[in-house]
């Protein structure tokens, strides 16, 4: 596909601006309808990715606060009082995984 020096720039800025190729930049504006739709479709995944760092980083928490009352509980023989709390949390954290997957799935539908 051939372009001009002023259509290549615009692509260019386009895909640097949503931090992807010229070509995925092409493809996702052909199959979502319009370069507006595209850069949405780009938002979208930013927030994405945001969402699942922001958990990654909870789960990180959880695990590492499960694993300290794990040992505490193996080298004492009781079980610790937030034990309780933190395995409530555990499953907030599941079901907000489960939330959000439900709405992507929802969303690609």
């Amino acid at each position: 596909m051939r372009v001009t020096p002023e259509e290549e720039g615009q692509l260019l800025a386009l895909a640097l601006q949503y931090k992807v190729s010229v070509p995925k930049l092409l493809v996702d504006s052909a199959l979502a309808g319009g370069a507006a739709a595209a850069a949405s479709n780009a938002s979208v995944r930013h927030e994405v990715i945001a969402q699942m760092f922001s958990t990654h980083r909870l789960l990180a928490t959880i695990a590492n606060n499960v694993n300290q009352m794990a040992k505490a509980t193996n080298a004492t023989g009781d079980v610790q009082a937030e034990m309780v709390a933190t395995l409530r949390k555990v499953r907030e954290v599941a079901d907000r995984i489960d939330a959000f997957v439900d709405e992507l799935s929802g969303a690609a539908s």
